[in-house]
């Protein structure tokens, strides 16, 4: 592991995958709301227009797509599908691992926790977004195919509401990975111990004290950059 000073900081996400996070997160914090409010009779009556919150639930869904298409226009997007779409032995040792946030297992820029989570929640929008166009579409299809889409839809948005829970208690656990969101870099020595191996790719063998490192480029064998699956959140 190199030495590094605490003023040092490496580049993680770009201004597009940060607005892309913010756009999701937004859009499926509506969706939730609105579908609880929905769902939930009681809930339901403290708005009092129930049409407007179907509306509202609705074009959130439909635009919930758009920001993951948008972001494939961008390289830096399309590399990071391709590290969060491989799974390396260091994944599945940090998985079983106790100690995984330990550092001793030096994982990519995404850990196994970040790969399953976005596997899960792409899956997820592209499962809900197909039932609801089911649901909005209803009499074109039998009444097999709109109950099994409802029984899907409904059961899959608690899953989702479980599973964003989950992702934001973790992100509160991190303050350092939820500023990395905000402003795009992270400190090396955070780096070096969360995710030991993307920090390697970007600083070699060793970091000049004298020099920045915000802008290193570098390669890496366990990352290889390449196009993919989108990743969400």
């Amino acid at each position: 592991m190199s030495q590094s000073s605490s003023t040092e900081r490496l580049p993680r996400f770009t201004a597009g995958e940060r607005w892309l996070h913010r756009s999701v997160a937004i859009l499926m914090g509506v969706l939730m709301v609105t579908a609880a409010l929905l769902f939930f009779p009681d809930l339901g009556g403290l708005v009092g227009n129930r049409q407007i919150v179907r509306v509202v639930h609705e074009w959130a869904g439909w635009l919930l797509p758009l920001p993951i298409l948008l972001a494939l226009l961008s390289k830096a997007f399309r590399s990071d599908a391709g590290r969060i779409n491989r799974f390396h032995p260091s994944d599945w040792q940090w998985l079983r691992s106790r100690d995984r946030r330990s550092g001793r297992i030096k994982v990519g820029k995404f850990n196994a926790g970040q790969k399953l989570n976005s596997a899960f929640m792409l899956g997820a929008i592209i499962v809900m977004f197909g039932t609801g166009m089911i649901m909005f579409w209803s009499s074109m299809f039998p009444d097999s195919i709109r109950t099994g889409a409802t029984f899907v839809h409904d059961w899959l948005a608690l899953a989702l509401v479980v599973v964003v829970l989950g992702h934001i208690y973790m992100a509160f656990n991190d303050a350092t990975a939820r500023a990395g969101l905000r402003t795009g870099s992270v400190p090396v020595a955070w780096a070096e111990r969360e995710h030991g191996a993307w920090a390697d790719e970007l600083l070699g063998e060793t970091v000049p004290a004298s020099s920045s490192v915000a802008s290193t480029q570098g390669g890496s064998t366990e990352d290889p950059p390449a196009a993919s699956l989108p990743r969400e959140g």
